[in-house]
């Protein structure tokens, strides 16, 4: 191969020098180069009802933690944009593969809220049906669920289908085998996966410098023969744009996309973490500026697409969805012990069965 062809290999691999955007933070429009199509009006209006729906479902989860209802909860307020743009851009019949921090995500894909938080309450591995939803329970292990989405992406491929599989991912992720794995598997044999990585800036409390000395993490995807992109993660005109076009290249047959956003975390990474002993107020506040749901009010209403009355009825949208939450997780949950024995195996063993009916006899036998 001739080093012209091989540097043009090379470059079609490679992401933007600056990540791609179409919105700056004021809000106004920006000159776009780097080929992407700018999503309809329709498509970004949408988006704006499911962001305002996600940032109050955030915060009312985050309230509930401190009132005891969740165990646990890992806000993900200041990534809608991303959480969104990822579940706009697939199809009902694609897969989506979160992480412990996608809960906007799940909801906005359509699973029941309280479904969503069952996992955080402590009361199932996972409170929704992976099948009929086409989410795969969210995963808290770095970096496990990519294998897993690159495993259903090339199990599609082979049964002729045409449905993609994409893998939401942190900074702290990529910096786990399983990550490395997957985009080396996925390349090869060409499997329709969109790696989707959310950069927060911080793994926990270890800043992205003390994890990679990449320019940036979507060149990560070169070394591998991954198409790779990275995106201003809080403009989600650009998200939609970007993650749509990796899609599409992925359910056409020609590989695996990384695609690397530029985001920040707001909160701590959960209710049982202080923030403030690793990044200071004057960083969190240089983030606030560049709000991804001001940023997008700013320029639908400059653009005529977005009303006083639109705002009004979204907010009270998600006002609604807050409260109904509020309500039904305000309930303690009756564990059944027998559930232990519930999805070990899809036909259980002499053994199961044995020590289900001993139990069983045991709890009949204290309340009586």
């Amino acid at each position: 191969m001739s080093v012209k062809i091989l540097r043009q290999a090379v470059q079609s691999f490679l992401p933007s020098l600056a990540p791609v955007r179409f919105v700056a933070e004021d809000g106004t429009a920006v000159k776009q180069s780097a080929g992407y199509t700018e999503p309809a009006d329709a498509l970004l209006r949408e988006a704006y009802r499911r962001m305002v729906l996600g940032r109050r479902f955030d915060t009312q989860a985050t309230a509930l933690t401190k009132q005891g209802r969740l165990a646990v909860y890992p806000s993900s307020r200041g990534q809608e944009a991303c959480q969104i743009a990822a579940v706009l851009a697939l199809r009902e019949d694609d897969w989506l593969f979160p992480t412990y921090r996608d809960s906007v995500a799940l909801v906005a894909r359509g699973v029941d809220p309280v479904e969503v938080l069952t996992l955080l309450r402590g009361d199932w591995h996972c409170g929704y049906d992976p099948m009929a939803t086409r989410v795969a329970p969210q995963c808290t292990p770095l970096a496990t669920q990519v294998l897993h989405a690159t495993g259903m992406a090339e199990a599609m491929r082979r049964k002729g289908e045409d449905g993609v599989a994409m893998a939401l991912i942190g900074d702290g992720g990529t910096s786990e085998g399983d990550f490395h794995e997957a985009l080396n598997f996925a390349a090869v044999f060409e499997s329709p996966v969109v790696f989707f990585v959310q950069n927060n800036k911080y793994a926990i409390s270890v800043p992205l410098a003390r994890q990679s000395a990449a320019p940036a993490l979507a060149y990560k995807g070169v070394g591998y023969g991954v198409r790779s992109e990275q995106v201003d993660g809080n403009d989600v005109v650009a998200l939609l744009s970007v993650l749509t076009a990796a899609v599409e290249h992925a359910r056409a047959g020609r590989g695996p996309f990384l695609v690397e956003a530029h985001t920040y975390r707001m909160d701590a990474h959960t209710n049982a973490d202080d923030a403030t002993r690793y990044r200071d107020a004057a960083e969190v506040e240089q983030w606030r500026t560049a709000d991804p749901l001001d940023r997008l009010e700013i320029h639908l209403r400059a653009r005529g697409v977005l009303t006083d009355d639109d705002v009004a009825g979204d907010r009270s949208d998600a006002e609604a969805l807050a409260a109904d939450l509020r309500t039904r997780m305000n309930t303690d949950h009756r564990a059944d012990p027998l559930e232990l024995f519930d999805h070990v195996f899809a036909e259980p063993t002499p053994q199961l069965r044995e020590q289900r009916a001993l139990l069983a006899a045991e709890s009949t036998a204290q309340e009586d």
